[in-house]
């Protein structure tokens, strides 16, 4: 598939179920962190076992795929930037912006992954950046300042959703990295899940020493419902939509890949709403609207992700 043709078949397929497993993700991880009485486990410790459990399925799978599990000396430097930007300090801010904001605010403002990613693929990878791309981009960010202004207004005295809101914008540029290492040249090489196993395990480990610096010794929740949840968020939020959405980034370039953060606000709103009350205004569903409408006009900018070279 070239950068120029619409998506077809599997890749469709890949981008839709991509998306409606990130959709749910972001409830699941707000269950575990946050203001809920039931969270007796630090996050980053939540987020250590969540990769050591996703590195233990990645690794089977891999040998199952017969992909072989030894990247070539390029591919250790891309495990250990996706392990560092993305199965470290993505998933750090992540999980701590879903202290300060619910799961559907911040899958919003995640879904102008796209921008920083074309952006960064334009300097490192000499990508095009067509001016509906550019004209969409700047639509969505007003429908994200909308949203945020809704947030601020109707979070009480001691709540912080700047904050929340800066790091996603954190999540976003080391997310962005990641993806870019994945279109290069070196990434592309390699075996998809070899290459996730080998980061998620190396980003568990820096996960671990950073949660025993900051927190202390390991906490180990003992309910059975915890367990599931890092399973699921394991398995099904990591393992199953990885490898997919790497390869997209490999066939559509890291700009592109991001656009089905278009369809997971949708999923991941209507969730928050049932389950973690998020109240609508009209200040909430313009700026929720207006940053899709960007969103979507910047998705039929197809030349976005046009090599130059």
């Amino acid at each position: 598939m070239t950068h120029h043709e619409p998506l077809r078949g599997r890749a469709l397929a890949a981008f839709a179920l991509v998306a409606l497993i990130w959709g749910s993700t972001w409830l699941v991880i707000a269950f575990q962190v946050g203001p809920h009485e039931h969270v007796n486990t630090p996050a980053v410790w939540t987020l250590t076992w969540r990769f050591v459990l996703g590195a233990l399925v990645a690794f089977p799978v891999a040998i199952w795929r017969r992909e072989g599990l030894m990247l070539d000396r390029g591919g250790w430097m891309v495990a250990l930037t996706v392990a560092v930007f993305q199965f470290f300090g993505n998933y750090q801010f992540v999980y701590r912006a879903e202290e300060y904001l619910t799961s559907g605010v911040v899958a919003v403002l995640f879904a102008l992954l796209m921008v920083p990613n074309a952006v960064l693929a334009r300097i490192t990878l000499g990508t095009r950046i067509s001016r509906r791309f550019v004209a969409g981009s700047v639509v969505a960010l007003a429908g994200i300042a909308l949203l945020l202004a809704k947030e601020y207004l109707a979070a009480p005295a001691s709540a912080s959703p700047m904050l929340g809101a800066l790091l996603v914008v954190g999540a976003l540029l080391t997310a962005s990295v990641a993806n870019v290492v994945q279109a290069s040249k070196a990434g592309r090489r390699q075996p998809i899940m070899a290459l996730i196993a080998w980061a998620m395990l190396i980003g568990a480990g820096i996960d671990a020493a950073f949660a025993y610096a900051t927190v202390g010794a390991p906490v180990i929740d003992p309910r059975a419902s915890y367990w599931w949840e890092v399973a699921y968020l394991a398995i099904i939020g990591s393992v199953v939509p990885f490898p997919l959405y790497f390869a997209l980034i490999r066939q559509m370039g890291a700009g592109r890949a991001a656009y089905n953060g278009v369809a997971v606000p949708v999923v991941a709103m209507g969730l928050s709403t049932i389950f973690e009350g998020y109240r609508w205004t009209s200040l909430a569903a313009g700026g929720s609207m207006l940053a899709m409408t960007g969103l979507l006009i910047a998705l039929s900018g197809r030349s976005a992700a046009k090599p130059s070279r």
